[in-house]
């Protein structure tokens, strides 16, 4: 088993679905699209984990390992704009898509069940996106496709720093949550969407309607 197989299989057993052959098949046709997106979401990521640290300044763990997260994930929005750059795509800010709000709008209130449900999603989210790097990386040219690859080590931990912080902070075993949370994901992974983006679910063919 090769070094990626490796790093992959697990979050493959993590999740629901696999991403659809027809995301792969769009996302080669809209780089400009998945590059701009990718960099506003490990922007979001960072700025999600400096949240968590925000909101929870006595937890000596969630410190630790947020912090060294939001560096990574800003290091790697740094990489992405450099690759927009030597590639000449234009830089824009592009309407996010509805895969992670599907998910936040069935968070608990109350400030503990809150915390958990956060680090839940921030696995699932994080899972996801290596799951799609994984499964895009192969049909890239060999620099992009060397960068994605480059990408699963870390991702594939902060997928694992999230799920260890849910157990630690929720009062209850994690499994039923998560399990449910990923049903939700599967369906909004596995649903037409009609605004492709890298969290998008799956592509809705763009028709061209002849005037009579």
């Amino acid at each position: 088993m090769s070094s990626t197989e490796k790093l992959i299989a697990p979050i493959l057993s993590f999740l629901h679905c696999r991403t659809p052959d027809s995301w792969v098949e769009e996302a080669v046709k809209q780089l400009d699209v998945i590059l701009n997106d990718h960099a506003a979401n490990e922007l979001k990521a960072a700025q999600s984990a400096m949240t968590l640290i925000a909101r929870n300044p006595l937890k000596q763990d969630v410190l630790n390992k947020m912090s060294r997260l939001a560096r990574e994930e800003l290091v790697h929005f740094e990489q992405v704009l450099k690759i927009l750059k030597k590639r000449g795509i234009k830089l824009q800010t592009l309407k996010a898509s509805s895969y992670a709000a599907k998910m936040f709008k069935y968070m608990r209130k109350s400030q503990d069940d809150a915390l958990t449900d956060t680090l839940i999603l921030g696995a699932i989210i994080e899972a996801r996106s290596c799951e799609r790097f994984e499964k895009l990386a192969p049909y890239l040219d060999a620099d992009l496709e060397k960068f994605y690859v480059s990408l699963l080590k870390s991702e594939a931990r902060h997928y694992q720093d999230y799920l260890d912080l849910a157990q630690t902070y929720s009062k209850e075993p994690i499994e039923e949550r998560i399990g449910f949370f990923l049903t939700i994901e599967k369906e909004a992974i596995l649903t037409p969407d009609p605004l492709f983006r890298f969290h998008s679910g799956v592509p809705v063919p763009k028709y061209k309607y002849e005037v009579a």
